[in-house]
């Protein structure tokens, strides 16, 4: 699975799709299962939280944001 897609063009199988990464109980048993775990984010703040996750297999982006695809993410998390 790609780090980031935008949302509705990537084949999730058994992923489970979350919103946003605060449930952390479902993160872990997701993770435990070997289900792999995709979360939609808005913005690169919300992308970077995501991704940060051991969990987390792939982001997606709206399909209104597909510039959110183009990140620097290594600029972003590092400076």
């Amino acid at each position: 699975m790609p780090e980031l897609a935008v949302d509705g063009e990537l084949a999730l199988g058994e992923a489970i799709v979350l919103d946003d990464v605060s449930d952390e109980r479902t993160l872990r048993e997701a993770h435990a299962r070997g289900t792999p775990v995709v979360v939609r984010a808005d913005s690169p703040e919300k992308i970077l939280v995501a991704l940060r996750r051991p969990e987390v297999a792939s982001v997606l982006v709206p399909k209104d944001h597909p510039e959110l695809l183009e990140l620097d993410l290594r600029e972003l998390t590092y400076g």
